[in-house]
């Protein structure tokens, strides 16, 4: 019968695991937890092809129970219960072990469920997911188990599997493998061990006269290196990236991560968020920063795919390269975080809207000062309602545009 490449080389022990040292090394955590041979309810988070599923067979088998695995696409509680009613037979003497694989869909009441089943301490519960467990896994399920988080296999763990696993593939058949083979690979397929075994298969059994070469790699592994689903985390991972670099002045970052958006094809998650750095991150700093990013946005999208890369990329580097002010942003903050904590008051009343028949009657209007009327177009009267009249919510940055605009209202209002 055939047996798949990733499961012949499935590692047996903790040690043979690729990749998860923060987690599996020898002062691990969760190593330690393994060994401490007493398990508690666990949620492994991480991308797939990364050893979760591996780590819980390990558990298994080091603690004697019998595992139980389930997939929340496809599983229900009927299943969890059915599980429950073998414990009490010699099927699972030592207890049941289950895994549930992409425990995020589950609903709330399946999540809930499994509550009665868990707190009996007849069944240990070990839930994966490759998404946010804090976002997708319900408060009950989270206060009753311990979170670990499963990373991406670097480059150089991930090659040592590679070659092990071309030895296994090829075994006595001598096929030649180019050199650069096993190092492309191991980049290329962005951390998933299981995509990095799956192209190792691949490549030995349509290997030619020539062996595995790095030609027939590049093919087989092209761009499984993109992790990237719109509605999950490395799309807001990758926003919030580009956003953080922007603001933090470097262009080289921001293209990069500008890259891993358009090479995924989500141009429009890409514009809507450069909108936003406009004005939240260079803002007064650069005024005319917001409208020319716009324009250069709408260019792209005029232009399309490929050619809208080009002013995409005009706007980042812009952004990235120019002066910074967040003082907008944080002024806004500050006067909602009034109106929210309920510090409005009534508009003073000679700024209230007098253009109407009966609003002198109301006293609507009856001592406002017209400030075009008065030299340099400004005089001193109050705006705020008398509750919150003397709050204060924008501060000049330190930038040359709002620091000319501060040293302009200093000289006309005769401030310091």
């Amino acid at each position: 019968m055939y047996q798949p490449l990733a499961d012949k080389i499935r590692p047996k022990t903790l040690d043979d695991v690729v990749g998860q040292q923060h987690l599996l090394g020898k002062t691990g955590l969760l190593r330690r937890v393994i060994e401490s041979g007493t398990i508690p309810n666990m949620i492994f988070y991480g991308p797939s092809g990364v050893g979760k599923t591996t780590v819980a067979s390990i558990i298994a088998k080091q603690t004697e129970r019998k595992l139980y695995h389930l997939n929340a696409t496809t599983a229900g509680i009927a299943d969890i219960k059915a599980i429950i009613d073998e414990l009490d037979t010699f099927l699972a003497p030592n207890g049941a072990l289950v895994y549930l694989d992409e425990i995020q869909y589950f609903n709330k009441k399946q999540q809930q469920s499994l509550l009665e089943f868990i707190e009996t301490g007849k069944m240990t519960l070990i839930a994966s997911t490759t998404e946010n467990p804090y976002f997708y896994v319900y408060n009950a399920i989270l206060s009753r188990s311990t979170v670990f988080e499963f990373k991406p296999i670097e480059a150089a763990d991930m090659q040592r599997a590679v070659e092990r696993a071309f030895s296994l593939a090829i075994g006595d058949k001598g096929t030649p493998i180019e050199d650069g083979v096993a190092a492309y690979i191991a980049q290329a397929v962005g951390g998933d061990v299981r995509k990095a075994l799956g192209a190792v298969e691949l490549l030995v059994l349509g290997a030619g006269k020539d062996g595995v070469t790095l030609a027939d790699a590049q093919q087989a592994a092209q761009r499984s290196n993109m992790r990237y689903d719109r509605d999950g985390d490395s799309h807001y991972d990758i926003l919030s990236a580009l956003q953080k670099s922007v603001r933090g002045s470097d262009p080289d970052a921001a293209l990069y991560y500008l890259a891993r958006l358009l090479e995924a094809g989500d141009m429009i998650s890409a514009a809507r968020r450069m909108l936003v750095i406009a004005s939240e991150d260079i803002g007064l700093a650069y005024p005319q920063c917001a409208a020319i990013v716009k324009a250069l946005v709408d260019s792209a999208f005029q232009l399309g795919l490929p050619e809208a890369r080009i002013p995409l990329a005009e706007a980042i580097i812009l952004m990235a390269t120019a002066p910074k002010s967040n003082s907008a942003a944080a002024a806004i903050d500050a006067a909602m975080a009034d109106v929210r904590a309920g510090r409005t008051g009534d508009i003073p009343a000679h700024i209230k809207d007098a253009h109407y028949g009966g609003a002198q009657k109301l006293g609507r209007g009856l001592t406002y000062q017209y400030p075009h009327a008065f030299p340099n177009h400004w005089v001193q009267q109050q705006y705020l309602p008398d509750e919150i009249k003397d709050a204060h919510y924008y501060d000049y940055g330190p930038n040359k545009v709002e620091q000319a605009a501060r040293a302009y209202w200093a000289r006309i209002k005769g401030t310091p």
